[in-house]
């Protein structure tokens, strides 16, 4: 008996984050070359969680955050011929990302200036607070620190991509990679300490 053709929803990968390999990533970006809804679905849900963050990272406000997030899906979607596959496909993506982020500070420097304030914690006891305090005190400190090292040293610390990924993503020499990261590390750090946050020359940024 001929065995009948598989759903068009089962060629589609499982999306979720442990459950797809790079090597998944092709036949998922091939079915969104072909027009398929669903894989552009998929891979939007598999890297939401990663471009959010280095978005709200690099502008500070969620719903600059989640703009700039769209507009990057938007510009991945349509320029997914031309990714390469004989690449990492997060650095490419996340090297769009950080263009839209500095297109949107770019705009953001012609507006009256706002100010950026932490959103409001809920009370879940003091461990959680102060956690989320300090990953506050991260998010505004790192809005001084200038775009390029932000941008650096959110890939390099928050996505553990190399040296060499971010120097490819940012088309800049390995070198200079090198010099933003620690440029913006001790950066964050000296306005963590006018702030109050931390105390002493041996903090680190992990």
């Amino acid at each position: 008996m001929t065995k009948p053709p598989a759903a068009a929803s089962s060629l589609v990968p499982d999306s979720s984050p442990d459950s797809m390999l790079p090597d998944e990533l092709r036949p998922l970006v091939t079915l969104c070359l072909q027009g398929n809804q669903r894989a552009m679905l998929a891979l939007v849900d598999r890297f939401r969680g990663q471009v959010f963050g280095l978005c709200l990272r690099m502008l500070g406000q969620r719903q600059d955050a989640e703009d700039a997030a769209q507009e990057t899906f938007v510009r991945v979607l349509k320029n997914l011929h031309r990714w390469d596959p004989g690449r990492d496909f997060e650095p490419w993506l996340l090297a769009i990302a950080g263009n839209r982020c500095r297109t949107a500070l770019a705009t953001r420097k012609r507006k009256p200036a706002a100010e950026i304030l932490p959103e409001q914690v809920p009370d879940d006891g003091p461990d959680e607070q102060s956690a989320q305090h300090l990953a506050e005190e991260v998010t505004l400190a790192l809005v001084d620190v200038r775009v390029e090292y932000r941008q650096a040293f959110v890939l390099f610390h928050e996505h553990q991509m190399s040296y060499d990924q971010i120097a490819e993503a940012m088309a800049v020499p390995l070198g200079t990679v090198k010099t933003w990261v620690h440029r913006a590390r001790r950066g964050l750090i000296e306005r963590l300490r006018q702030r109050g946050i931390v105390e002493g020359a041996s903090y680190e940024v992990h």
